[in-house]
């Protein structure tokens, strides 16, 4: 529908029984929102605050959690206003927006996974190499491209996307994502296309890369003394986790967008909220409890006030 000025908006319709659980919805999702903002940031100071920390692998771990931090940032203040507003519209420009920033985002953690595993294959297979390989300066380069790189893969089909014209405005979702593509007059093929060949090269190639990685660690830890197999099951552990547990929510959402899979509403609506709330919640607790070393400041932290 056109609004005042011209602006274009579309009315997010993926909500069940706002009406009546409008005020649920907002305490459940406003309270994760702020123990994902505390919990990753914590961590997040922690590493930063403790100079034996400032190793790669704990480097990337705090760019895994700002990414989670940013991530909830960009999509949670609009999610929170839907469900105290009377009508859940957002105009076109900021669903091509809030678009950019979910795909852009989920990117970026899979660069950064990838990176972890680098780094753990070259500690735990190539440790006499490893200062040499894994020096500040690849960090920098590696955390660097691990956003550049999902950003400028994104802008593609939102800056060709821009100036589509709509021909449908109720979207099937509490935030946009590529279902967007379903609201417009004309399909681009292209631009499906494109997203498809990104997904194969950067997603699945990513994860083909990181299974690799921990299966040549799984090889030479076989080999090794029990010792090195325990510190690398305490480092690798947290990580394939993560991995897990990224990879089948992402793999929820690309039944829904992709394969168009026709979920009944409240089953898409939980899919949706398993995205925006399980994943960003989950890293810090798993890399809280399972990092030997950031369990061992945490409890420090807590116990000195407790």
């Amino acid at each position: 529908m056109a609004g005042e000025y011209n602006v274009t908006y579309i009315t997010l319709d993926g909500h069940v029984e706002l009406q009546r659980y409008r005020y649920l919805y907002f305490v459940i999702m406003f309270t994760a929102y702020v123990l994902i903002i505390c919990s990753n940031s914590t961590i997040v100071c922690i590493i930063v605050l403790h100079r034996n920390l400032h190793e790669p692998m704990y480097m990337f771990i705090a760019a895994l959690l700002i990414n989670s931090v940013l991530f909830s940032s960009a999509i949670y203040p609009k999610l929170l206003i839907d469900f105290l507003s009377e009508k859940q519209i957002i105009s076109h420009s900021a669903c091509l927006f809030q678009w950019f920033i979910y795909y852009s985002f989920n990117g970026s953690e899979f660069f950064l996974l990838a990176a972890m595993a680098y780094d753990r294959y070259v500690s735990i297979c190539k440790p006499l190499q490893y200062p040499n390989i894994m020096r500040k300066t690849t960090v920098k380069m590696l955390l660097i491209l691990a956003w550049l790189l999902p950003a400028c893969q994104v802008s593609v089909p939102m800056i060709v996307s821009a100036n589509k014209k709509l021909c449908h405005f109720n979207l099937k979702g509490i935030i946009c994502n590529s279902t967007v593509q379903k609201l417009y007059c004309v399909t681009s093929r292209l631009v499906f296309l494109y997203g498809i060949v990104v997904l194969v090269v950067s997603v699945l190639s990513l994860v083909l890369f990181i299974l690799f990685t921990y299966i040549r660690i799984v090889i030479v830890c076989y080999r090794s003394s029990q010792e090195v197999r325990r510190k690398a099951a305490q480092t690798c552990l947290p990580h394939l986790l993560v991995l897990i547990n990224f990879t089948c929510l992402v793999s929820f959402d690309v039944s829904i967008t992709r394969l168009e899979t026709d979920f009944p509403k409240t089953v898409r609506l939980i899919m949706s909220l398993q995205i925006l709330l399980f994943h960003p919640l989950c890293n810090p607790i798993i890399y809280g409890l399972k990092m030997k070393e950031i369990n061992k400041q945490l409890k420090r932290l807590f116990c000195k006030r407790v």
